[in-house]
């Protein structure tokens, strides 16, 4: 028995329709501005032909306030699995030429069973937020429906990666949904996300601002740190988003996509030690450390535009995944502050969640002095590096190139804090404090008598490097593994992670420890 002919016929006259979504009009209007569609933004990420569509034919539940025969294609979403380089993922991409992309009661069902399909099925899940936020009409049933989709959020978080796209609107509470996600990457034109508009702001507080000033990717991505990543455009955050996942395990019970080289490269790299200045005081730019010990062209930074005084990151040293934690001197000498704190911590959390071996480059001389810092809560939010570090059972391996000074120096993985293995240049200062500021306090009546205060000042500086803060008197102590050149850190670094993958580490029971937020 064959299938009547206009049953086909009728089944994809519906399947067009519905991929129309709001209609062509709509679409023009949007790639006029250079915006890709809801499907279309699904169609160049996942590999050609391997997205499975779930729920086209959901309709909105809604017959109120005039919504009365209004079509609404998908309910205004589009959900579904594909696979992407080979690997299955979920995933759902909001259609703002549906009533806007608004958030009903299908429109969140559909949402929160494809989560449920991600966590069940262990697969990272992806959220392409463009969406007017909760539907009005629906009252209370929309703010039911973010509710549960927070809810999925907060199930899956450390169990599979979420990653949000933010590509359009994304106000109110609508914006929570993509805080509770481990990576953001945001469009540069054409998207927004607030809490409340620059007319609210205004109404509750008197003050006047912009959306430039509070919702653009620019503000969010270097000031208020909510966004990871600032994309060109649509097709440029897919890509991040794909780029980012090949670093990434379909879970938490799974490696990271290893992909060791059969041999490890034993030679030293001389360059390395042409980077290191010969006066203690002078710059050194971390990236080119970064560059010389991972593949080549692998890195890819995450909060690259925040707190520019840490860089975090993914790469791959002889094929290994790893993720890198750095002081970046180059600015405000790179010391520790709120924000850097903040953003280091959160990235241990999440490489220990998946299984991602940590590579920690030391060159730090303290925490940012000033009122501000002690007022906004150094002590609590530098705790929190200290604690993710510790609480880290990965691999972790630190390399301490110059400056590592009195707590800050613990707070970058210090062996005390177990890092697995910690090496050290000859040229690391590991103290309590940096000589200068030292020999001020130890020697400071000698100075003062002597005849020549610059020489004896330099003399006492000298001899409390070599006694105090020598990298050999620290491996003296075992606190450090070996001190190397830096000609030799690539493969050293490399052989370390390499015996340090089969790490297995049990800590006491508990429901999970309590981190200073």
């Amino acid at each position: 028995m064959t299938i009547r002919k206009e049953l086909l016929e009728d089944l994809e006259l519906r399947q067009n329709k519905l991929r129309l979504g709001g209609g062509e009009d709509r679409h023009d209007q949007r790639r006029a501005k250079g915006m890709l569609s809801a499907r279309e933004r699904l169609d160049i990420f996942f590999d050609p032909h391997t997205f499975q569509e779930w729920g086209m034919h959901v309709e909105h539940s809604c017959h109120d306030f005039g919504m009365e025969g209004k079509a609404m294609p998908c309910d205004g979403i589009v959900t579904g699995v594909g696979r992407v380089g080979g690997r299955p993922i979920a995933a759902f991409s909001q259609d703002a030429t549906v009533g806007g992309g608004a958030l009903g009661q299908r429109h969140s069902k559909k949402i929160c069973d494809i989560m449920n399909y991600a966590l069940e099925g262990g697969m990272p899940f992806v959220a392409v937020n463009d969406s007017g936020g909760a539907r009005i009409q629906e009252g209370v049933e929309s703010l039911s429906g973010y509710g549960q989709v927070f809810y999925r959020n907060v199930l899956l978080s450390g169990c599979v990666p979420q990653i949000g796209v933010i590509a359009g609107n994304c106000a109110g509470g609508a914006a929570y949904s993509p805080a509770l996600m481990d990576f953001l990457i945001m469009t540069r034109e054409n998207a927004n996300m607030f809490i409340c508009g620059p007319q609210v702001i205004k109404a509750a507080t008197g003050v006047d601002c912009t959306m430039q000033e509070i919702g653009s990717a620019s503000a969010n991505a270097s000031i208020s740190g909510n966004v990871h990543f600032v994309a060109d455009n649509d097709r440029h955050a897919m890509q991040i988003v794909a780029e980012l996942l090949s670093y990434l395990p379909q879970n938490n019970v799974e490696n990271p996509p290893h992909a060791p080289t059969s041999e490890i490269c034993l030679d030293p790299d001389e360059g390395m030690n042409r980077i290191v200045p010969e006066d203690t005081k002078g710059t050194m730019n971390m990236y080119d450390i970064i560059d010389r010990i991972v593949d080549e062209g692998c890195f890819l930074e995450v909060h690259r535009e925040f707190a520019p005084n840490i860089i975090v990151g993914f790469a791959r040293i002889d094929g290994v995944v790893v993720g890198i934690i750095a002081n970046q001197p180059n600015v405000k000498a790179g010391t520790l502050d709120i924000d850097a704190s903040d953003k280091g911590a959160r990235f241990i959390r999440f490489c220990n969640a998946f299984n991602i071996p940590i590579l920690t480059l030391v060159d730090v001389p303290g925490f940012l002095p000033g009122v501000a810092q002690e007022q906004g809560g150094i002590i609590r939010h530098g705790a929190k590096m200290l604690f993710a570090y510790a609480s880290a059972t990965v691999p972790k391996i630190t390399v301490i190139t110059r400056k590592a000074y009195g707590g800050s120096y613990l707070a970058m993985c210090s062996r005390d804090l177990k890092a697995d293995m910690v090496f050290a240049w000859p040229t690391a200062e590991i103290a309590v404090m940096g000589a200068e500021g030292a020999v001020n306090v130890l020697y400071r009546n000698e100075i003062a008598a002597a005849e020549d205060k610059a020489a004896m000042r330099k003399q006492f500086i000298d001899e409390y490097r070599d006694r105090f803060a020598s990298p050999y008197m620290a491996a003296s102590h075992g606190m450090i593994t070996d001190v190397i050149s830096p000609a030799a850190t690539r493969c050293v670094v490399s052989l370390a992670l390499r015996n340090s993958l089969t790490k297995s580490e049990t800590r006491p029971p508990k429901k999970h420890g309590l981190i200073p937020l």
